[in-house]
């Protein structure tokens, strides 16, 4: 029969509560403690080697996470860097879309992003106020609406699309 530790700790309260209420003998009740220590401590190693089995998955799971993220990262570095190439090439030869059967490479206008030059010379409404921290959204969309704001631009560029 298979008892869990959570039953043995509770049989040996049990047997602590007899003991206490009993006119068992010394020998009789270390002898009988002896017993369900020696169960106890069985089954907690049982529990503790399983612990460490798990321990040692999760140890490798993460080393295969890390390198995983690691391979990601590098093969998002190639494709931005092939994207790049692909743009300046059709950039340089006047070509702005190219056809396939598998997909279309086209060239696009990104939606245009805010450039902080200087920190120092934009406005304070410009900046949240619990934090001093720069509202983009509103200054880049002031921006777009024609209002000139010191140290910072507006800049619009390509990327590649593949479809």
């Amino acid at each position: 029969m298979n008892i869990s530790l959570y039953e043995l700790a509770a049989q040996y309260q049990r047997d602590l509560e007899h003991i206490q209420n009993s006119d068992l003998d010394e020998d009789q009740a270390i002898q009988l403690l002896e017993s369900m220590q020696g169960a106890i401590q069985e089954k907690a190693k049982n529990v503790a080697m399983v612990i460490r089995n798990m321990e040692t998955a999760s140890e490798a799971i993460a080393a295969a996470e890390k390198e995983m993220a690691a391979r990601r990262k590098s093969i998002e570095r190639k494709i931005d860097w092939m994207k790049t190439y692909l743009l300046e090439n059709m950039e340089r030869t006047g070509i702005s879309k190219i056809e396939s059967p598998y997909f279309v490479i086209a060239l696009r206008d990104n939606p245009e992003s805010l450039i902080v030059e200087q920190d120092a010379e934009i406005p304070p409404e410009y900046f949240k106020p619990q934090d001093p921290v720069l509202d983009k959204v509103t200054l880049k969309k002031d921006m777009q609406l024609g209002v000139i704001v010191s140290g910072c631009r507006l800049e619009r560029k390509k990327s590649v699309r593949i479809k």
